[in-house]
């Protein structure tokens, strides 16, 4: 992709997550926009559809430089899954002003969501490698872990990061391995 179409697009989405921070997303125009990002609100309308569609767009690309940064695929060994959540906490901690007001604005819960989404995707694939079950029902297993993590995440954001990323990885294992009896997980690179 040219890099003006990246930049511009990078201007655009920058913007709108500043406006998402300042007003309340249904307030907010595609002038005001616009004006932000320092393009005509054509040139907006030649990258998204309106304002619905830009939000859909942002909520996607910052979930995947989110999984892109924090699920190495590319390792060429196994990576704990405390190396993983370590990696995310310290990425959102990185990223703190776009992170925060994407997950707390009551305006867009569309990011928590799908951020749920992937986090019980992890948790699937992570129970599938380990086998781990311990009699329980493994959906259930999957949607409170899944919980507990988004949660605990949310918890350290809205309350400005509180603890460093590497406490909060700590005490979140030492939970799962006091409450759960959970092994090491791993995560399959």
């Amino acid at each position: 992709m040219d890099r003006r179409v990246l930049k511009t697009r990078k201007a655009i989405m920058e913007a709108f997550v500043g406006l998402l921070d300042e007003k309340d997303f249904e307030q907010m125009t595609i002038n005001d926009i616009a004006d932000r990002a320092n393009v005509n609100r054509g040139t907006i309308y030649l990258h998204y559809t309106d304002k619905y569609d830009l939000l859909d767009r942002c909520i996607e690309t910052y979930l995947q430089q989110l999984v892109d940064t924090c699920m190495i695929d590319h390792y060429p060994m196994p990576m704990t899954a405390k190396d993983a959540l370590l990696r995310t906490f310290r990425y959102l901690e990185e990223h703190a002003a776009i992170y925060t007001t994407l997950l707390t604005k009551k305006g867009i819960p569309a990011f928590r969501s799908k951020l749920m989404t992937i986090m019980i995707q992890g948790v699937e694939e992570q129970m599938d490698a380990c086998g781990v079950q311990g009699g329980m029902s493994k959906e259930v297993t999957v949607q409170f872990l899944a919980s507990a993590a988004v949660g605990l995440l949310e918890w350290w954001i809205m309350n400005a990061m509180p603890y460093s990323a590497e406490d909060m990885v700590d005490q979140l294992i030492a939970l799962l391995e006091l409450h759960l009896s959970l092994p090491a997980l791993v995560v399959q690179g």
